[in-house]
């Protein structure tokens, strides 16, 4: 295979990386790591340390973002671990598409609107002392918050895995021999060959 063909094939895996990095349970910054070892191992890994390692680090951090992401967002919100609970369930329920009101929207819509009624299920079960009005405002309350600890969170490792992906063309452009006309027709030609064999 073409030197360029193959540079733009994996460039096309590091999107999607990007792109999955959004979705719990897709493989996100795996997809840029995988395509950089595939690189190092097909050109040599002395052009691709720093973004090995830039991506290794990425990775790590990418596994306690999300936590951390919705623990601030509850805290900021003034959810309780009952509402953090129950964020976490309606998450997975969302995702495996069990929530009867998502028939329409699956597993991505299951990603916002699980969280979010969990975590408002979970707060108003917490919360049973209080009179229903307030009860209510406060599990709604937490429920956005997580929510949006998680889409902060989610921001940060698109940004995050954004970021590897530049450094890996920064770094590998000139080795791979691609100049900008040679990078526009291997960038053709891989679609070519993507979409001849789909």
């Amino acid at each position: 295979m073409d030197t360029t063909v193959l540079y733009w094939i994996l460039v096309a895996v590091m999107v999607a990386g990007v792109i999955g990095s959004i979705f719990p349970g897709f493989p996100g910054t795996i997809l840029v790591l995988a395509a950089i070892v595939i690189w190092g191992a097909t050109q040599g890994f002395s052009d691709v340390y720093l973004p090995l390692g830039l991506t290794i680090v990425v990775l790590l951090l990418n596994l306690g973002i999300d936590f951390l992401a919705s623990f601030w967002g509850a805290k900021q919100f003034g959810a309780s671990k009952w509402g953090q609970v129950g964020a976490l369930v309606g998450l997975l329920l969302g995702v495996l598409g069990f929530l009867p009101a998502l028939t329409f929207g699956g597993p991505l819509l299951g990603i916002i609107v699980g969280p979010l009624v969990g975590a408002i299920t979970g707060e108003f079960i917490y919360r049973r002392e209080l009179e229903l009005a307030e009860r209510a405002k406060l599990s709604l309350r937490a429920g956005v918050g997580i929510v949006v600890g998680s889409l902060v969170g989610k921001l940060i490792q698109v940004l995050l895995a954004l970021v590897a992906v530049a450094v890996f063309i920064f770094t590998t452009w000139d080795a791979a021999g691609i100049h900008l006309t040679l990078g526009y027709v291997g960038l053709v030609s891989a679609l070519e060959m993507i979409f001849k064999n789909s």
